[in-house]
């Protein structure tokens, strides 16, 4: 077939599809340890499917269309929760609810970019980001954030140009871990209000950030025309495949992203919203109780990786270790070679870097958030020791 959009075949292919493929190499017999992809590997919790099932039978308004933006009352609930969680004021017409996060984001650029654009994105970057912009004909401007990674606003301002429409941060973030600071996020929102682009601010995961209270104050601040914060219902109450993700910014904007939510799914699954709104409602403890699993299960990779020979953990936290790891060849080389010496599939700092950047060759993504104490274990054992046909970086 001819005439492909140049800027689709331009892309990658998804990286976590592109690793599976690899699989096939692994060594006979050898229960494959998967630390590829960040997502719940058990089904929502017994209460929560116990709802599902029941609205799935009776509340016959589930299985129809419903509103473009998302259910009222879930909706009401998230700019409730956000406005006492974050000392804000959100009312529920600055929320809008997506199929999953990665629609919230494909949505946001939508509205704030036309090919040619650019959006400035912190390297490592979230693939399925740099993937979005690639397929729209946009530049993604790297901002590289050093042994930190954290990102310098200060070095962002100087990236800025006259095509720039965004800054798109990821905290706690992916596939790094790190959690940006409150002070660094107020920085990047003053300066994006300054020079007038917006800020999209990707908190898929904040469930599972360390801080006990709100980690940031961005909401409480002159946020509106400026922020557009984005969430997924994803991870928290284990819904991945119920695709439930939900966007925050004022009223104007979303009656753009109502003209592009209409055209691509029309509403989001009623099924998922409304199992959403019941884990808001009655999971407030479970997930709490998540939450301390997942920290502890981070303090452990880290006490695992600093007692492997060669190895250094960059950064952890919420699902995530970045990893430095210890052989003098490029990350998708070692990627592969633990996964045909080892059965460990873990993904390649490569595929969360521009193209021919060295620091990604460095590095590999450690998604730990499905391994128990005796799995992490059972990981560093295999990381440990020499792979054939690979030297040792000197």
């Amino acid at each position: 077939m001819s005439g492909l959009n140049p800027h689709l075949l331009a892309t990658p292919p998804p990286p976590v599809t592109e690793a599976r493929r690899w699989l096939d190499d692994a060594p006979a017999g050898l229960r494959v340890i998967d630390v590829s992809q960040a997502a719940p590997a058990e089904p929502p919790p017994e209460p929560l499917r116990r709802e599902i099932a029941r609205v799935a039978l009776e509340e016959a308004d589930a299985h129809l269309y419903g509103p473009v933006l998302g259910l009222p009352a879930l909706r009401a609930r998230l700019a409730a929760e956000w406005t006492a969680a974050y000392g804000a004021s959100v009312a529920a017409a600055d929320v809008a609810v997506t199929s999953g996060c990665n629609q919230a984001f494909a949505t946001a650029v939508s509205i704030l970019a036309a090919p040619g654009d650019e959006v400035i994105l912190p390297v490592p970057w979230y693939f399925n980001h740099a993937m979005w912009l690639s397929q729209q004909g946009l530049r993604a401007v790297p901002l590289p954030t050093g042994e930190a990674l954290i990102p310098d606003p200060d070095a962002a301002a100087r990236l800025i140009g006259p095509r720039t429409r965004a800054i798109a941060l990821v905290t706690p973030n992916n596939p790094t871990g790190r959690e940006y600071p409150a002070e660094i996020l107020a920085a990047f929102l003053d300066l994006c209000r300054a020079r007038g682009i917006a800020l999209i601010l990707d908190e898929t995961y904040r469930d599972f950030h360390s801080a006990g209270g709100a980690p940031h104050d961005l909401l409480a601040r002159d946020w509106r025309g400026t922020l557009v914060q984005l969430y997924s219902f994803s991870k928290a109450y284990r819904l991945t495949g119920h695709r439930v993700g939900a966007m925050v910014a004022d009223a104007a904007f979303l009656a753009q992203a109502e003209k592009v939510l209409d055209t691509v799914t029309i509403c989001p699954n009623g099924i998922g919203q409304r199992a959403a709104l019941w884990g808001m409602e009655n999971l407030g403890a479970w997930l709490a109780g998540e939450r301390a699993e997942v920290l502890a299960r981070r303090d452990a990779v880290l006490s695992a990786l600093g007692s492997l020979p060669g190895w250094r953990a960059l950064s952890a936290g919420a699902y995530f270790a970045y990893a430095g790891h210890p052989w003098d060849a490029p990350s998708a080389a070692v990627a592969r070679a633990l996964v045909r010496q080892r059965g460990v599939l873990a993904l390649p700092g490569a595929m969360f870097h521009p193209g021919g950047d060295p620091a990604g060759d460095r590095t590999v993504r450690i998604a730990f958030a499905n391994l128990d104490r005796p799995g992490i274990a059972l990981l560093a054992e295999r990381l440990a020791g020499d792979l054939e046909g690979l030297s040792p970086r000197g």
